[in-house]
């Protein structure tokens, strides 16, 4: 299998939740020593991966903390290292302009410069926080034409959704600094490019994308991602009627072809027929699965208010109770924290306790002589998205959890 079995008794109805910062402030620090002891300043192979395994996914880490108001002694120390972090994943972009897409968001020079903006303007610097906005919002007509990368152009690591992503996290912190127009523009890219997709191979899904030659449905390179990023500009969505309609006909497909038990496919080729993965094999993951696809389905409540959407995310957090303690490591793509982070999501939709429990119960195990004995160790064992410091995230948002937010991933903030 590959999950641990849950043993961890359930929320009683009525029961008082608190969480300790006593307890857990202390775990976060010594989880923060060693990722910074591991993650080397004057090294540019450590900055390869961008915020997916790099090290500016650890500076955007530090910047979370300085921000939570949880560490306000270690702001300094954290702001160094952090800044180190980033330049050095702009002297590595610099090196290898030609591996990744400038515009690629989580593996490529783009989400560099959003922390970068991020992390200058927390500490005060308006002008080089400016200078990456900039960098950020000179991409922008790089990722309009249809076909601007083999592989696919529309989805979450490298493509559009990506850039708009991006754009969102500015947005939330700088106001509207790169052009409406801009982003529109990349906005009605995606949907042409989904429609004639969909067209192309035949498909009941109005919008449709490939990445690889692979019609993913998850969060990381897939069609959830892509339609909550879309309904995340809601003056573009009402101001296209046909492609509203489109976006929430694609949302529905989604929701048509969940699975008796509330897990979403990987794949197109597992819902029609010409794979069939074994129950052994499923995967409950942010990356793939409801675990990544609870946060369109969150998105698709919070737009337009029915039932149905609210009940697949909470479809989505019994799965995850039920098969979320990842056996492939601590992330947040494929790991416990990104399981955890479901729960934290939940909570802020709903306010009910059980889902503080819960997310409290995932971040117990983490620590637990189970998992850091028969866990597996990513290859990148520090980074934001498979390692330690996506955990750190999940942990700072499970004392603030009236904040928590998936990193890049917030489903209550649009650009409006």
């Amino acid at each position: 299998m590959r999950y641990f079995q849950n043993k961890m008794p359930d929320y009683v109805s009525g029961r008082d939740v608190d969480v300790s910062r006593q307890k857990w402030l202390p775990i976060i620090h010594s989880m923060v020593e060693q990722i910074n002891r591991h993650t080397p300043e004057d090294d540019f192979q450590s900055a390869e991966g961008g915020l997916y395994v790099g090290s500016a996914g650890v500076a955007y880490m530090l910047y979370y903390l300085t921000e939570s108001g949880l560490f306000v002694g270690h702001r300094r120390e954290f702001f160094e290292k952090a800044t180190a972090c980033i330049a050095v994943s702009i002297g590595y972009s610099h090196r290898h302009r030609s591996r990744d897409p400038p515009v690629s968001f989580i593996l490529g020079s783009a989400g560099v410069y959003v922390v970068g903006a991020l992390l200058h303007k927390a500490m005060g610097d308006q002008q080089k926080a400016g200078d990456f906005v900039g960098k950020y919002a000179d991409l922008a007509l790089h990722c309009v034409p249809l076909n601007f990368l083999s592989c696919g152009s529309d989805e979450l690591f490298v493509g559009r959704a990506g850039y708009l992503c991006g754009a969102l996290t500015l947005h939330s912190k700088f106001g509207p600094v790169i052009p409406k127009e801009a982003l529109h523009a990349v906005w009605k890219s995606i949907i042409q490019s989904g429609r004639e997709y969909a067209k192309k191979r035949k498909l009941k899904c109005p919008l449709m994308y490939a990445y690889y030659e692979t019609e993913y449905l998850g969060a990381a390179h897939g069609l959830c991602s892509i339609l909550q990023m879309l309904l995340s500009f809601p003056e573009f969505v009402k101001s296209d009627e046909a492609a509203a309609q489109d976006i929430k006909n694609s949302v529905d497909f989604l929701l048509s072809i969940k699975q008796p038990n509330g897990n979403y496919a990987t794949a197109m080729d597992e819902v029609n027929g010409s794979y069939q993965r074994p129950e052994s094999e499923e995967l409950v993951h942010w990356c793939h699965g409801a675990p990544g696809v609870v946060y369109l389905m969150a998105k698709a409540y919070l737009t337009w208010r029915e039932d149905k959407y609210f009940q697949a995310c909470i479809d989505c957090g019994e799965l995850t109770w039920q098969k979320g303690l990842l056996r492939k490591g601590p992330g947040i793509c494929h790991g416990v924290a990104g399981s955890g982070y479901v729960f934290l999501l939940l909570y802020r939709l709903t306010e009910d306790l059980k889902y503080i429990y819960r997310a409290e119960k995932f971040a117990e195990f983490l620590i637990s002589e189970e998992f850091t004995q028969k866990a597996n160790t990513p290859d990148t064992p520090y980074s934001l998205y498979e390692g330690l410091a996506g955990t750190v995230c999940f942990l700072t948002d499970l004392l603030l959890p009236q904040h928590a937010e998936f990193p890049f991933f917030d489903v209550f903030s649009n650009y409006e």
